[in-house]
């Protein structure tokens, strides 16, 4: 006897910088000739797209989230609870996530990677409770994503990034933090620390060079304070997470990270959505939620979940 129908949940964001009509009917035209069943609901706001889910979890195999990093990251408790895996329309401006997955920007692209259906396990992470996919931040990513108003993303695209790091780096303030990372004690000087779960964050930056979605590890980064022409020169470095390379710049990676500013109560914004403010205690949730990735996904750990247990059994 034939097997039944993959049965799909589609939510739209229809504030997303997305394609156009004519490429999501050919896309689920895709879907349907793959031997899916897809129903589209279009929401507005993160509570409709959690209520979209929470109110009919039973009824689907597996949920399409056509938006940003942003629409995306705000249904990753409601998955979780619904036990239900994820797969993903890059309609925003950044698509962070997307790239990690190696899904990329292209439409048509995360379409045939959907309808092929294979999946991973991937990891989350949490601060104080909220999940994320891609970053967190604290000081001067705090700053940029202040810049980033709809208008300015639907007009600048990807660029952006750029332009809102150029109004905040006018503006960073010093901070200090004590950290406790996997029970070692640290204590800095900053103007921005981000803490990264997935690979990519604010429109294609690496978080580190060898992060991958699915490692197990939380990779923390802060910058030291420093001249704004210092911090132009460490751009490329920045960009292709090769912080590393840098002596003004601190890295670590571990599973739990606690942190406390001085001043107390900084924001927390976890991809590109304030969450909480300090302090804070991240961890990384290892291989939770099941999402819908190319066979031979560049952004995943190169054996797979095999590797990911090496990160967490420390061999």
């Amino acid at each position: 006897m034939p097997s039944a129908p993959l049965r799909a949940l589609l939510v739209l964001n229809p504030k997303s910088r997305s394609g156009s009509s004519a490429d999501l009917d050919a896309g689920l035209a895709l879907l349907r000739d793959a031997g899916m069943e897809v129903e589209e609901v279009a929401s507005s706001s993160p509570e409709e797209t959690r209520e979209a889910i929470r109110s009919r979890c039973g009824e689907f195999d597996l949920v399409i989230i056509g938006g940003g990093d942003g629409t995306i990251s705000s249904a990753a408790g409601v998955l979780l609870e619904c036990k239900l895996p994820l797969a993903i329309l890059p309609l925003g401006t950044a698509n962070d996530l997307a790239r990690s997955l190696g899904i990329g920007n292209d439409l048509q692209q995360a379409f045939s990677v959907i309808a092929a259906n294979h999946r991973r396990q991937i990891d989350l992470g949490e601060v104080n409770g909220k999940y994320f996919f891609n970053v967190a931040n604290i000081g001067l990513g705090v700053m940029v994503t202040r810049e980033l108003s709809d208008e300015v993303k639907q007009r600048w695209g990807v660029f952006s990034y750029l332009r809102a790091l150029g109004l905040a780096l006018a503006r960073s303030n010093q901070f200090r933090v004590r950290l406790m990372i996997d029970g070692q004690k640290r204590v800095l000087r900053s103007i921005q620390l981000a803490i990264g779960n997935g690979r990519f964050y604010g429109g294609g930056n690496v978080v580190d060079d060898d992060s991958t979605i699915d490692d197990g590890l939380l990779n923390l980064y802060s910058l030291r304070p420093q001249r704004l022409w210092e911090l132009l020169t460490l751009a490329p470095l920045l960009r292709g997470g090769r912080h590393d390379l840098a002596r003004r710049v601190f890295n670590t990676s571990g599973r739990e990270i606690e942190l406390v500013t001085v001043p107390e109560g900084m924001e927390v914004h976890a991809d590109g959505e304030p969450v909480t403010r300090t302090p804070a205690m991240f961890r990384v949730l290892p291989r939770v939620l099941e999402v819908v990735v190319p066979q031979d996904a560049p952004g995943l750990s190169a054996n797979g979940p095999e590797a990911a247990e090496n990160n967490l059994s420390g061999q």
